[in-house]
């Protein structure tokens, strides 16, 4: 991943404090990232985020992840009025990508938390339920500690992880990951509108399709459902650094950072099985995937690519 980078030093981006390829924004606490960069082998500029103080810097949310921009000459993000953040070509005013806004206000500033939630909001108010805008509601691949994945049910709104097409293209691939509130609540893996995985039922204290998956030492994680909002979420325990992302094959798979060894290592996976039918009609050949639910899970809670004692390491 290129970066090219000189922090601000600062979190926050206004009207007059813009953003211009090759200087980022940081955190307050020095934990996230904001800024231009180039995925993979790919020389296409995007507007993202990424933890600051970590060598692999894997790209946890992407802004332009569907407009590429490939010369970045004049180009900044910014705030501006009534309350939205915009990626701006100032040479020739075209707007190339945009938050949109709860409600208007004349002082909107854009501040990057340490949770990783990039937010718009009114420089006068701090309230956390008063955001215009952010990032946690409009995720790319990547659920982060604190971020709900599932449904408002008073505004309508659902939040949902969506894969990068490829390694070199953060634009959405075939794959969406969900809660399904209905009956009772679970997580399901989809290619398109087909269902291709799914964990099973929560029964209070996991997903029943994935027994060995339970709460530990390193994170909690639940279903919250009521009235007002559905919603899958965790939080990390001690200072683990750890993500939940689905891949471009549609894996979701939890990374946890081990600063032994310097890695990113995977602590679960949950593995869809894909069984290839070849059909032979007169001359054509019909290639079809038949996804079997539950038939291959490999659930590796604090084990299999990462040592035990690697993982403990970590906790405080």
């Amino acid at each position: 991943m290129s970066i090219q980078k000189i922090s601000n030093q600062t979190d926050t981006i206004t009207t007059t404090k813009i953003l211009r390829d090759g200087k980022t924004i940081v955190s307050s606490g020095g934990i996230f990232e904001l800024g231009f960069f180039s995925p993979g082998n790919s020389k296409n500029r995007y507007v993202g985020m990424w933890y600051k103080n970590i060598t692999d810097k894997k790209v946890v949310w992407v802004a332009n992840r569907e407009i590429p921009v490939s010369n970045t000459s004049g180009v900044v993000l910014k705030v501006i009025e009534p309350g939205l953040l915009v990626l701006l070509n100032e040479s020739n005013g075209r707007i190339i990508w945009s938050s949109n806004t709860s409600r208007p206000v004349k002082t909107p500033v854009a501040v990057l938390l340490d949770s990783g939630n990039l937010v718009v909001k009114d420089a006068n108010d701090d309230g956390q339920g008063n955001f215009l805008w952010e990032s946690f509601n409009n995720p790319t691949n990547t659920l982060l500690p604190g971020m709900k994945l599932g449904w408002n049910f008073i505004t309508g709104m659902e939040v949902y992880l969506s894969s990068w097409n490829n390694n070199d293209d953060p634009s959405s691939g075939d794959f969406t990951y969900h809660l399904d509130p209905s009956g009772y609540p679970q997580l399901v893996m989809k290619s398109g509108s087909d269902v291709v995985f799914k964990t099973g039922p929560w029964n209070g204290l996991g997903y029943s399709g994935m027994p060995n998956l339970r709460n530990n030492s390193i994170f909690n994680f639940g279903v919250v459902i009521n009235k007002n909002e559905a919603y899958h979420a965790f939080e990390l325990l001690g200072s683990i650094i750890s993500r939940y992302a689905v891949n471009p094959s549609g894996v979701a798979e939890r990374w946890t950072w081990i600063s032994r060894t310097q890695r990113w290592e995977i602590l679960v996976t949950d593995i869809k099985c894909v069984v290839h039918m070849v059909v032979a009609i007169l001359t054509i050949l019909l290639f079809v995937d038949v996804w079997i639910d539950f038939c291959l899970k490999i659930q590796k809670v604090g084990i299999g690519q990462i040592g035990r004692q690697d993982v403990i390491e970590e906790l405080p």
